[in-house]
């Protein structure tokens, strides 16, 4: 009966937000892999964001009333800096450019049907041309950014599939646009809009010809043509198409539920693309049309960054490394806040928020991203960077000893005190992770001190924010406040869990909890994703797990088959659920640190705490390259609450041991 009224909710979906819920798409076989086969008559639009090194798009798709495909690109160049140079000055253009109306078959323009759209890395549209009786033609589409070249690449196939010959035009198209070189950093950009091959062939019955187009931008002192190389798509799309094997190959998800395989599956995707080659070094960027070359505490430091060592995607270690690097540009000893953001390529830097507790996002990042890469040298180079921001905080704590700052993360959206719970969480488990830091450098009496001083914090904090709420034991987001907050959850991410009976009921009760996870604040219609994602993680770890995995299955159903998809997003109604990149990471940490309860404790150790549901019989997360290692975690179950783990590296068994549900295990590699 309970799946029944889940299932009826799910359809009933967010009506009262405006977001009915409609399943438009199913999971394929091939992980990562979504098709939305189009009915006769549907109509429906979405837009997804895809980036590489030196370009972002976000395509505006969808099949229009006549059952054609509709598309608008919007195209972002990173490093192409427009003034003022601030954090939102890359070049972006939107275009409705189409190379196929330049096309002809038989003589006349192209009409098609569209019959299905797959989402695999790139965005893939089959169409389906009819000319006459046993005439026809198979359209396939596929979008996608050029891996290391700023373009966006388009590939059309047509195949041949009726029984007669069919003739086929192209033209060759080789235009640029000159930006004005007043309103650019470096002068005027060129655009470039290319298709080739222009030709006439005739497609004999089961032959494909294939036409490609790219549209890229350039310093003029870079490029004053456009590339030729963009015009071999199939180039371009196998080098695309390596990157996602390298993403959804590490890090392996294995559970009987297909729809969380799939989540997880599509957000390394997006956690691992938005990484752009700027010259101040690989920085990841949250996009959404806004935020490129450029780093901030919270998304990089705090979200993205302690999640690339398990992913084992070495370009996404380098820009976490990269951007703490950045960070430590702007330690003083004066014990000023380190800039919220650093933008313009590392030129430049935002503090327009105030302290948002950066120096807790910070530590907290960089202590974790540390631990979990196990790379010493590392760990000594940005030793001194953490060491100042717990020192920060400490010097922030006010008369009730919680750390005291200007906002949060929301930086201002929504009222957080003059110090809110987040910030005192966040620097709690970077005190506990520094001293074990401290100790693999060394350093003991370091580490003594952090674990009394962490220790002291939570008993600070129970005492300044623990308060009844709207009826739920949990807790105040800052003194005087009355209302429920989705940032309750953040003490049961960091292993606070005193009260996390009455949170976890009020995260997940009607007055928070909606078809499109938390309501930022209690009688909103406000989301933001995060902490939605922070809070089913939190769930987990405290030991909520059948509630947890009711919810995050509704959760990644709406997320990854329903009206907008395939990755987590950053709000509404403010972005319309951009595709911001680090959330996608936090939907991954619900799986590592939530689901199978991995918590760093030394450059090649941690501890494990697998929540294992009472509908799964086993789950495995294969291909773990944290700790400079590679290896798997099997979790499954014997009988009732006793469950068996298994780690091993290779086919050598690092632990192999039987334990109670919600048992902890220490595993050193």
């Amino acid at each position: 009966m309970k799946k029944l009224v889940l299932s009826v909710l799910f359809l009933l979906g967010m009506s009262g937000l405006g977001f009915a819920q409609q399943q438009y798409w199913k999971v394929e076989n091939d992980c990562p892999n979504i098709t939305w086969n189009v009915e006769k008559g549907q109509v429906h639009h979405d837009h997804i964001e895809m980036a590489g090194k030196q370009v972002a798009t976000v395509l505006r798709y969808g099949v229009d009333e006549n059952g054609r495909f509709v598309l608008n690109k919007s195209m972002i160049w990173p490093m192409l800096r427009t003034l003022p140079n601030n954090t939102h000055a890359s070049l972006m253009r939107r275009f409705d450019f189409n190379p196929l109306d330049e096309v002809t078959i038989n003589g006349r323009s192209v009409d098609e049907k569209v019959r299905h759209i797959t989402l695999n890395g790139t965005l893939e549209v089959v169409s389906d041309i009819v000319l006459r009786k046993n005439t026809s033609l198979s359209l396939k589409r596929t979008y996608f950014p050029s891996v290391d070249q700023p373009a966006l690449i388009e590939r059309y196939e047509f195949t041949n599939t009726g029984q007669n010959k069919v003739s086929i035009e192209t033209a060759e198209v080789n235009d640029r646009v000159s930006t004005l070189a007043k309103k650019g950093v470096d002068g005027s950009y060129n655009i470039f809009f290319t298709a080739s091959p222009g030709t006439a062939v005739e497609l004999n019955p089961g032959e494909t010809f294939v036409y490609s187009a790219s549209l890229s931008a350039y310093k003029p002192s870079v490029r004053t043509q456009p590339d030729k190389s963009l015009a071999d798509s199939g180039k371009e799309l196998a080098k695309r198409l390596a990157n996602v094997d390298e993403w959804t190959n590490n890090l392996v998800l294995e559970t009987p539920d297909p729809v969380i395989n799939e989540m997880f599956a599509f957000s390394k995707i997006r956690a691992c693309e938005s990484i752009f080659e700027t010259k101040g070094g690989p920085m990841h960027g949250p996009g959404g049309e806004s935020y490129y070359a450029a780093i901030w505490a919270n998304d990089q430091a705090e979200y993205i960054n302690p999640y690339f060592p398990f992913v084992g995607y070495a370009y996404g270690n380098a820009s976490a490394f990269n951007s703490f690097k950045h960070f430590a540009r702007y330690m003083n000893d004066e014990w000023k806040p380190i800039p919220s953001s650093i933008i313009a390529e590392g030129d430049g830097y935002w503090n327009g928020a105030g302290d948002r507790g950066d120096g807790a996002m910070i530590a907290y990042g960089a202590s974790r991203y540390v631990l979990a890469h196990g790379d010493k040298a590392e760990a000594e180079a940005l030793w001194p960077l953490i060491k100042w921001c717990l020192e920060y905080c400490h010097r922030k704590l006010n008369e009730d000893g919680v750390v005291a700052s200007d906002s949060d993360e929301l930086e201002g959206r929504f009222p957080a005190g003059e110090a809110n719970l987040c910030t005192s969480s966040l620097y709690y488990d970077a005190l506990l992770s520094a001293a074990y830091i401290a100790e693999e450098l060394g350093e003991k009496k370091s580490a003594g001190t952090y674990r009394k001083q962490a220790a002291e914090l939570a008993k600070n904090m129970d005492a300044y924010f623990a308060a009844e709420v709207e009826g739920f034991d949990t807790y105040a987001y800052y003194k005087g406040n009355d209302i429920l907050r989705a940032w309750i959850c953040i003490p049961l991410t960091v292993g606070i869990d005193e009260r996390a009976e009455g949170t976890i009921e009020a995260l997940f009760s009607p007055r928070l909890w909606t078809e499109n996870g938390l309501l930022t604040q209690a009688g909103s219609k406000t989301f933001w994703d995060r902490s939605t994602l922070y809070a089913l993680r939190g769930a987990f770890m405290a030991g909520a797990t059948e509630k947890s995995i009711e919810f995050l299955k509704r959760y990644s159903a709406t997320r990854l088959l329903g009206n907008h998809v395939p990755y987590a997003v950053e709000a509404w109604p403010e972005g319309n659920q951009r595709h911001l990149s680090a959330e996608s990471g936090l939907y991954g940490r619900i799986i590592t640190e939530g689901i199978f309860g991995i918590r760093p404790t030394g450059f090649d150790s941690f501890t494990l705490t697998p929540r294992l549901p009472q509908e799964w019989d086993k789950m495995s997360l294969r291909k773990i390259r944290a700790f400079g290692s590679d290896f798997d975690v099997e979790v499954s179950r014997v009988k009732g609450e006793t469950l068996r783990v298994v780690v091993k590296e290779g086919e050598r068994k690092i632990l192999d041991k039987k334990i109670k549900s919600g048992a902890s295990l220490k595993c050193r590699l």
